[in-house]
């Protein structure tokens, strides 16, 4: 990605998706700047996995501008948001759980050593670039050849987060990293968000836990229904606010009062 310092590496204008008669998404917008988290927070049938699938390159959008380092796009395929240096890690991963770390690592794109006219995999240097890769993203495994799936599921998450910057990602969408973690482990995974967003990348973080987005994030989206529900600087919005809008304040504060006037009966 090339473009001024100040241009937004993602910007999305009134972006909108339907299905036939189904609106999945309308009029969303935002920015992700590098150094920063750009946090997307809704429940279920919010519309994040549809604006991570446009992000992504899965599916275009029908409406809106989705513009990369201010020149607008519309991707046919992942690989070409991959082009542009925007990664993707889906909540199951899509590892092979047999195959080694470092194999997971370089899925795809094998290190080969030649000999004569023979090619063959170049596990030593699969393994010592897996390993400093990891070291410099402050990821600490024991063996690189133990197989992926004997992993716990932090530290998954983290091989994948390494190997997107490895890669040259400029911009990192994490869908629901911390969904299926206990709170040591979503931790661990938080503390590598920061540590990507430190290296200058762009991180659009979804997810459905306020507790987990704030102490990451530098934006914060809401979405309900397909359509925003707020955006919002960290600056402009504490913890307390964000998870009583996420858990539907009013909503919330009436059902309150009505079942304190059904008790008091």
């Amino acid at each position: 990605m090339t473009g001024q310092p100040d241009t937004p590496l993602i910007e999305v204008r009134g972006i909108g998706k339907s299905y036939g008669s189904v609106i999945a998404l309308r009029d969303v917008s935002t920015v992700v700047n590098a150094g920063e988290v750009t946090c997307v927070l809704g429940d279920n049938g919010a519309g994040k996995s549809t604006l991570i699938k446009i992000l992504a390159g899965v599916h275009r959008h029908d409406s809106g501008e989705f513009l990369v380092e201010g020149r607008p796009v519309s991707f046919a395929s992942p690989r070409d948001a991959l082009e542009l240096g925007i990664a993707t890690v889906y909540q199951d991963l899509a590892v092979v759980p047999l195959l080694s770390v470092w194999r997971n690592f370089f899925l795809g794109a094998e290190p080969r050593k030649s000999i004569g006219p023979l090619k063959f995999l170049d596990r030593r240097e699969g393994r010592e670039t897996t390993k400093r890769a990891l070291a410099d993203m402050g990821i600490d495994l024991r063996d690189v050849e133990q197989p992926v799936g004997t992993l716990s599921g932090g530290e998954r998450q983290c091989v994948a987060i390494a190997r997107a910057v490895h890669f040259g990602a400029k911009v990192l969408i994490l869908d629901e990293p911390t969904a299926a973690l206990g709170v040591k482990q979503a931790g661990v995974v938080l503390r590598y968000v920061a540590q990507a967003r430190d290296r200058g990348l762009g991180v659009v973080l979804i997810t459905h836990n306020p507790h987990h987005a704030y102490p990451v994030g530098d934006r914060f989206l809401l979405l309900n229904r397909g359509a925003p529900l707020g955006s919002y600087e960290k600056s402009e919005i504490d913890l307390a606010e964000l998870t009583s809008q996420m858990a539907g304040g009013a909503e919330i504060e009436a059902l309150e009062h009505e079942l304190r006037s059904v008790n008091a009966k």
